[in-house]
């Protein structure tokens, strides 16, 4: 075998890179959840608090880590900080996983 690297190893160690970061931060089932929520529309944050029953503090934690890691954004209005999904990639993980971990669990559940 050659020593050489293949033209296209760099782009797929870098592509496997960001897949790797990005699924360690869905890694976590509160960040999972409040991604799933917020997979359906904007929200803020008192909302979020309400529907998924995570508690103010660690929902701050979660919500600041998907932040620091670009998977969501905020839209400030007044006193409201809403937050959206800023990842297309996101979008299309979470459908992957609903698909595979929900929707089918639902049809069975019928």
């Amino acid at each position: 075998m050659s020593n050489t690297t293949h033209p296209g190893v760099d782009a797929m160690r870098r592509a496997a890179d960001r897949a790797t970061a990005t699924l360690q931060v869905l890694a976590n089932p509160d960040r999972l959840l409040l991604l799933c929520h917020l997979a359906q529309g904007e929200c803020c944050v008192g909302d979020l608090e309400t529907a998924l029953d995570i508690r103010q503090p660690t929902l701050s934690q979660q919500l600041g880590v998907l932040r620091m890691k670009g998977l969501v954004a905020t839209r400030k209005k007044g006193k409201y900080v809403h937050y959206r999904i800023a990842d297309d990639g996101v979008h299309a993980l979470l459908d992957t996983l609903y698909r595979v971990y929900c929707k089918k669990a639902s049809a069975r559940r019928r």
